[in-house]
């Protein structure tokens, strides 16, 4: 039991991680395109273009999907809450809104 908690516990740290290298890639694609990914262009957006961008110069993420490290997609809304430009999360270990512990959202905007 302990050891799975540390498993759950070290792909939430990889999941932090990853979000971090995903708003960067986000930041490069506005700095190019002059915009951030719309909602239903998403972060697939960062990895092909989704058809008529103006100066995408991708792809700005090295990784042929982007799924969180449970295997799910990562949740990508643009606008993001309280006058954020996005926001980014992980629904964790259970893939649904809400949890403790390993099954907390990791949220990022």
């Amino acid at each position: 039991g302990r050891f799975l908690g540390q498993t759950e516990s070290a792909k939430a740290g990889v999941a932090k991680t990853e979000m971090g290298q995903i708003v960067q890639a986000l930041d490069l694609f506005k700095l190019e395109t002059g915009r951030y990914p719309a909602a239903q262009e998403g972060l697939e957006a960062l990895i092909k273009n989704p058809g008529n961008v103006p100066n995408w110069n991708g792809p700005y993420f090295k990784k042929d999907n982007i799924k969180d490290p449970w295997g799910n997609d990562y949740k990508y809304t643009n606008p993001g809450p309280n006058n954020t430009p996005f926001e980014i999360k992980s629904l964790g270990a259970d893939g649904k809104e809400g949890g403790d512990g390993p099954n907390a959202d990791i949220v990022k905007g």
